[in-house]
């Protein structure tokens, strides 16, 4: 698939700031730049992180009335319910709540909940409520979810049962009647930083209702590996808090993690220093297959048990649940592409829909990624849920999904989502009509060019500036993740020097040259562009940089994204 490169630009003048205040090379002040960096000082919280810089919890609005309701619940011995999503961040959440709330309070008047993803749904359930009213809890405390409830937190409230609410999700135009809301977006709230995640929410109520029992911060830091878990998994911003927090939280992940974490790391083969990177493609999944596969429920048990053999054992089975939630989307990613290779008509679409009544809930939305990785467009996967169909949609960079499928409603029981994402319920017999309906909406609406996937190049660089003093800087601006990404160069008129080859029939090994400095790195996946290597004519390759350690030596490779002729280049970038 043919690939759009853009490159970014920084002002000249702030770059020439940067690296007089810096004195480091150019090419990275023009990337500290772009990232909004400006000064000294600024690069200095950025390249050094430090807890204490972290806002204080009271500036959020309600927290004081959150940390009241609490007190009050364990002064009067109430009954406390921690309830929390089924993904990474509702289970990391719940267990960091329930353990600090156990040093607080009596643990036999504490419980978690995690709803069922199938039988109960997505958030705050009536199924909760009623578990609840009928274990004589007086207080829940939501985390990652509640803050779109009105009618079920009215609900509880007839029931005698008050809730604090601790949520990132956008809030509609009525709020819930709670005790207490805990949320940056929330209209009114002057908390500095609005991008935390529902784990960070949680994680800053916790840090409150330390300061106001006088509990060490080793009480709560240590739960600081669970926070960069949530923070890595629910792909929020690495800026600011969540930057800090991440931070601390792989030094713990790597040097203290919890038994929980300890367990998932070794079961996924991980022997070297983990990055955000492992925590999102290792330690993610098998947390979040738990509630795809089966009941998310032994997440927060796995996360909350002391003693390492029986938290290896409570990983076993998360692992066997993403094994087998890797071999649903697998089969299902192969039926689906085979559906549409063997139709012209699906083919020659700007969307993507399929439905067939068997695929498995769980993994429709992962299968919805999957396609777009070989057809480029917005993508729908249905299958059979019930007495309807039920399913995922994933879009394209740039083309608001959520919108598409809100034109659709007609066809539709329910929907809901974002931009990038939705979930969607409707009739079999709508199928067809609203895949036509859809594909129409699609074309009448998406730029054409939104199509083509897009390489983000963040600055050029010469072989000659690629050395381990650079690429020491380089490895500082960790964690990488949304608007900290790990930096894409480009390097032009570079030319093969003839040891170049295929490896395992898929992935490209090069040895390339720009004047006089030679570079080797792997292509994954990009064996058809060996024959313009071999061509012996100057390439244009993106990249970006990373070490090898072999034989126990460790050097400076490349990691290819792409390459194109260099004549061809100047027109395609933009």
């Amino acid at each position: 698939m043919e690939k759009r490169w853009k490159r970014l630009e920084a002002p000249a003048e702030k770059v020439k700031q940067l690296q007089t205040a810096l004195n480091i090379n150019p090419v990275l002040c023009k990337i500290l730049a772009q990232r909004g960096i400006d000064d000294f000082d600024q690069s200095k919280s950025f390249f050094r992180p430090q807890l204490d810089s972290l806002h204080d919890p009271h500036l959020m609005k309600d927290m004081e009335k959150a940390v009241e309701r609490i007190s009050a619940a364990i002064e009067k011995n109430e009954k406390i319910l921690v309830f929390g999503d089924y993904d990474v961040d509702g289970t990391t959440s719940v267990a960091s709540m329930y353990q600090f709330l156990c040093k607080l309070h009596n643990p036999s008047l504490i419980e978690f909940y995690i709803p069922h993803r199938y039988r109960e749904g997505y958030g705050i359930s009536k199924a909760g409520i009623d578990h609840a009213a009928d274990n004589n809890f007086s207080l829940i405390v939501s985390l990652d979810c509640g803050i779109k409830s009105v009618d079920l937190i009215a609900y509880a409230a007839t029931l005698g049962i008050d809730f604090i609410i601790c949520d990132h999700h956008l809030p509609d135009e009525i709020l819930p009647a709670a005790a207490a809301i805990l949320n940056p977006k929330q209209p009114g709230c002057g908390y500095p930083y609005k991008e935390l995640c529902g784990c960070g929410v949680g994680f800053k109520l916790i840090t409150a209702l330390a300061q106001r029992y006088g509990i060490h911060e080793d009480e709560y830091y240590c739960y600081l590996d669970l926070l960069a878990t949530a923070i890595a998994a629910d792909i929020v911003p690495i800026t600011g808090e969540n930057r800090v927090m991440a931070y601390f939280g792989l030094e713990r992940i790597n040097n203290h993690p919890s038994p929980g974490i300890k367990a998932l790391v070794q079961l996924g083969g991980i022997q070297k220093k983990l990055s955000i990177n492992n925590v999102v493609f290792v330690i993610a999944p098998r947390v979040n297959a738990a509630g795809r596969m089966d009941d998310a429920k032994k997440a927060v048990q796995l996360f909350i048990e002391k003693d390492y053999t029986r938290a290896l054992e409570l990983a076993e089975l998360l692992h066997n649940d993403n094994s087998d939630r890797k071999e649903a989307d697998s089969s299902i990613t192969e039926e689906a592409l085979a559906e549409l290779k063997g139709s012209q008509l699906l083919q020659s679409c700007n969307s993507t829909v399929v439905y067939r009544e068997h695929w498995h809930k769980g993994v429709v939305g992962i299968v919805a990624s999957r396609l777009i990785e070989t057809y480029y467009r917005p993508t729908v996967v249905l299958t059979r849920s019930g007495d309807v169909a039920a399913g995922s949609a994933r879009s394209v960079t740039g083309f608001n999904l959520y919108e598409a499928i809100h034109a659709c409603r007609e066809y539709l029981l329910g929907y809901g989502g974002h931009f990038a994402a939705a979930g969607l319920t409707l009739l079999p017999e709508n199928v067809e009509a609203f895949r036509q309906k859809f594909e129409s909406v699609v074309t009448a609406s998406i730029d054409p060019r939104l199509l083509i996937p897009e390489i983000v190049i963040d600055a050029e660089i010469s072989f000659a500036d690629i050395k381990p003093s650079f690429f020491n800087i380089l490895k500082q601006m960790e964690p990488f993740g949304p608007e900290n990404m790990r930096p894409v160069f480009i390097a032009t008129r570079v030319s093969d020097t003839g040891y170049s080859k295929i490896a395992k029939e898929l992935h490209l090994r090069f040895v390339l040259k720009q004047e006089n400095i030679t570079l080797t790195g792997i292509g994954f996946n990009m064996a058809d562009k060996f024959e313009l290597l071999k061509s012996g004519k100057p390439v244009d390759i993106v990249f970006t940089i990373d070490e090898n350690e072999w034989n126990g030596e460790t050097t400076l490779q490349l990691k290819m994204i792409d390459l194109r002729l260099s004549d061809t280049s100047p027109a395609a970038v933009n």
